[in-house]
């Protein structure tokens, strides 16, 4: 792969520490979450994760709707990671919530997701590796 852009960030201290960009536009307090014995009060890996995947696999939804001639341009992208206790270690899984536009019919619109799912970068790093669900709203 001929990288078109690489991002940089610099965790210290794990989820009690901070998390920060190269350039400076991401600088966050980071916690575990109260859920997992921590103070919540500031981001966690999972949030950040979500976030990312949400974002990306929005835009890889416009790029297959742009390409169908079918406007999503207001489609909504949830992402929910969850973590959990698997063997010795912790494992992920991720439900991607689409909430497609009214004007978009329910079957052009599961296409749609499943190509986006083909397409987005997220979803081929996860792919194999995290159960990843895709439920259309």
């Amino acid at each position: 792969m001929n990288a078109l852009y690489t991002a940089a960030a610099t965790a210290t201290h794990g989820r009690e520490g901070r998390a920060v960009s190269s350039d400076g536009k991401l600088d966050l307090a980071l916690s575990a979450p109260t859920e997992m014995g921590g103070d919540g009060k500031g981001t966690n890996p999972e949030q950040l994760f979500a976030a990312g995947y949400a974002a990306c696999f929005g835009s890889a939804l416009g790029l297959v709707g742009r390409a169908a001639k079918v406007d999503v341009s207001d489609a909504a992208v949830t992402a929910e990671v969850g973590i959990g206790k698997e063997g010795e270690g912790f494992a992920l899984a991720v439900t991607l919530r689409v909430e497609l536009p009214e004007s978009v019919d329910k079957e052009t619109g599961r296409k749609l997701v499943e190509q986006a799912h083909q397409v987005c970068p997220y979803s081929n790093a996860t792919r194999g590796n995290i159960p990843v669900e895709l439920v259309i709203e």
